[in-house]
């Protein structure tokens, strides 16, 4: 059986959640990524911080492609990742929890793909559920047996290039075309999870109402402050997912089939 590894986003760098926890780096053929490894009831896990541990890598410059391809290269099979995300969607309220089913590319410099042709060839994967639905079931049974959560177990997330936030009419634009959460990270990594072959789901959390509907500027502080004060029930609904996780075999495990599997 193979590895849960843990993505924290902005906001998830407490690695005190695992017990013996140990950091590491590999170096991959996309450069060193660095992770935490340890145990939490007996499962062992991996956790990576994405934005590193001090919070020093912004959206557009994350290893994504390293990242990813190190926790395959660790034996994990599924990823549990957080985004702190602002709302389109009036009913998806700060502090309230998201499942996203499906998401909205608009990142323009990121490297998308591990098959850029040469020697890993060309793959064209299949993304009508990006998002592992054994995974994203999991979470939601997670938050029903914790209780005092709102989770909305599906949601589309638009995913912009950052680091800046958002326009007003950017954000308008998003909503005609169905968006209901803005973020700037979960693409290109639910793609690669993807191409890897890997289980992936990521939960949201709402921090704020986007640009244009929230009646203040946006500030990251008031990101961060959001996350800090809803840590550790994100920390909680982790690690009962987790808990009731069983890590068995998945069609997301087989997306490269018709190519002879994941090669990298």
């Amino acid at each position: 059986m193979g590895l849960i590894a843990i993505i924290g986003g902005t906001g998830v760098c407490d690695i005190k959640m695992l017990k013996n926890a140990k950091e590491h780096h590999m170096d991959t053929f996309y450069g060193t990524i660095h992770y935490v490894r340890g145990t939490y009831e007996g499962k062992e896990l991996i956790f990576l911080p994405r934005h590193g541990k001090t919070h020093s890598i912004p959206p557009h410059l994350i290893n994504y492609r390293g990242n990813m391809l190190g926790l395959k290269r660790l034996g994990v099979t599924a990823v549990i990742s957080t985004t702190a995300v602002g709302s389109l969607n009036r009913d998806f309220k700060p502090n309230e929890f998201v499942l996203p089913d499906q998401f909205l590319d608009f990142t323009k410099s990121r490297h998308t793909s591990f098959f850029d042709g040469g020697e890993n060839g060309v793959v064209h994967v299949d993304m009508t559920e990006p998002y592992c639905p054994n995974l994203r079931r999991t979470v939601a049974a997670a938050a029903q047996a914790l209780g005092g959560y709102t989770l909305h177990d599906k949601g589309t997330y638009v995913c912009t290039e950052g680091p800046r936030f958002e326009t007003p009419a950017e954000i308008r634009m998003y909503e005609k075309l169905g968006g209901d959460l803005v973020g700037m990270t979960n693409v290109p990594e639910v793609c690669l999870a993807r191409e890897a072959e890997i289980c992936y789901a990521t939960i949201s959390m709402v921090t704020n109402f986007a640009a244009g509907i929230s009646p203040a500027p946006l500030t990251h502080e008031e990101v961060v402050e959001a996350m800090a004060e809803n840590s550790q029930r994100l920390q909680q609904l982790i690690l009962k997912s987790i808990e009731l996780y069983d890590n068995g075999d998945c069609a997301c495990r087989h997306t490269l089939q018709a190519y002879g599997g994941f090669t990298v």
